[in-house]
């Protein structure tokens, strides 16, 4: 999907990496918590028996505490693991003893793949992301890996992109495979998008 990426998708992309990569590291530790505390406070989180997440890489808000804290509420958690194609698999989340190193510098779950129509099984989906705009189109890293995994997932899912404050609301260049979001999360908390 890169190839047919727009030079206005690619620019924005390559400012909001460069800001990433800049930001202190007590900075993204101290967001890591700020969003596990927003997002286990919202109702659809704590209602919710599956919740398909990742594990956060490369500057992106920290999900490590996030994962520990679903997981210690007995939460069932599924993590992607990245196909050759682009596409993503999952496996359930077993501790951070039980994540490997992969492709792209990602680590994912040792656990047994439970395919790539598992994600529409989550009643939560939270995805990396870049930039979000106020009507939910999210900016990735140019994959299209989460795009196709947002079009398994049910009209009406709780779906969330976690990133830094300064990235929401910004414009988004948009492209027919793109899939929103329903919400935002944030150090400063969870947002609503697309209403």
């Amino acid at each position: 999907m890169a190839a047919s990426q727009s030079p206005s998708k690619l620019a924005l992309r390559d400012r909001l990496l460069t800001t990433r990569n800049r930001r202190p590291i007590s900075e993204v530790g101290a967001a890591a918590r700020e969003l596990a505390e927003h997002l286990l406070a919202v109702t659809e989180v704590r209602r919710a028996a599956t919740v398909a997440a990742y594990v956060s890489m490369n500057g992106e808000p920290g999900t490590g505490p996030l994962l520990d804290a679903l997981s210690a509420a007995g939460k069932r958690v599924i993590l992607p693991l990245l196909l050759p194609d682009g596409d993503l698999d999952w496996a359930a989340y077993a501790g951070p003893g039980e994540l490997v190193p992969a492709r792209r510098g990602l680590l994912e779950p040792t656990g047994e793949p439970l395919g790539v129509d598992a994600v529409a099984t989550a009643d939560v989906v939270l995805v990396p992301g870049l930039a979000v705009a106020r009507d939910g189109m999210r900016l990735g890293r140019g994959g299209g890996s989460y795009d196709r995994a947002l079009g398994r997932v049910p009209v009406g899912t709780f779906t969330c992109v976690l990133l830094y404050d300064d990235e929401v609301g910004l414009e988004v260049p948009v492209e027919p495979h793109d899939r929103p979001v329903t919400h935002a999360a944030t150090p400063s908390g969870v947002i609503a998008l697309g209403g």
